[in-house]
């Protein structure tokens, strides 16, 4: 009986001090994209096969941009549960030994959904979450697949109340590119965000 007076207390408590809220925000930067899995490989020229020529494919770093909106569900001082919806363009850059495609710029561009979980320590704060991204927009290359699914990691630090500076790496597990090997998804991301009355 007294073990069970004893847990009624602490839930009671426990309710009484918890507050979760609720603030909107937005959040944008610059995203730094490549694929994976650079490719070195020989073939053949000719009928009779008497040449063996060696291609490097190289995927370099393209600069771009995320835009997004979230809400905040602030659970606790510590915890938050943060949904997020971003526009975010991708892709990469092809430095090769093929004249053709060398120096071509491959653009992936993404409308996805992320659940974040925020855990703060003072000004700073670590995320982390599972990513969904659909596929909108795709140039100079044939998308092997138009939804990527992966998870993000990255840490913020809040300026004032409202606005803050972030840096994230997202890494995609299905295959956006295939040449000769499967190729996905890795951004950094480097931004700000601003949340609507948030509550400390």
């Amino acid at each position: 009986m007294k073990k069970l007076s004893l847990l009624l207390v602490l839930l009671i408590s426990g309710v009484s001090f918890a507050q979760v809220t609720f603030n909107p925000g937005i959040r944008a930067g610059a995203n730094f994209s490549h694929f994976t899995n650079d490719e070195n490989y020989s073939y053949y020229w000719g009928n009779n096969y008497y040449d063996t020529h060696t291609v490097n494919m190289n995927f370099k770093t393209k600069t771009d941009f995320y835009i997004g909106l979230f809400g905040n569900i602030r659970f606790a001082k510590f915890y938050a549960l943060q949904p997020e919806i971003n526009y975010s363009r991708q892709g990469t850059k092809m430095d090769t030994n093929i004249n053709d495609w060398n120096g071509q710029t491959l653009t992936a561009t993404y409308v996805g959904v992320q659940i974040v979980n925020k855990f703060y320590f003072n000004k700073f704060n670590i995320h982390f979450g599972p990513t969904l991204d659909f596929l909108v927009e795709n140039k100079n290359f044939d998308a092997e697949n138009e939804i990527d699914l992966g998870l993000t990691a990255g840490l913020g630090f809040d300026i004032t109340k409202n606005f803050g500076v972030e840096a994230r790496v997202k890494k995609g597990f299905i295959p956006v590119y295939y040449f000769n090997n499967n190729h996905s998804n890795v951004t950094f991301q480097a931004g700000v965000y601003y949340t609507f009355n948030m509550k400390k």
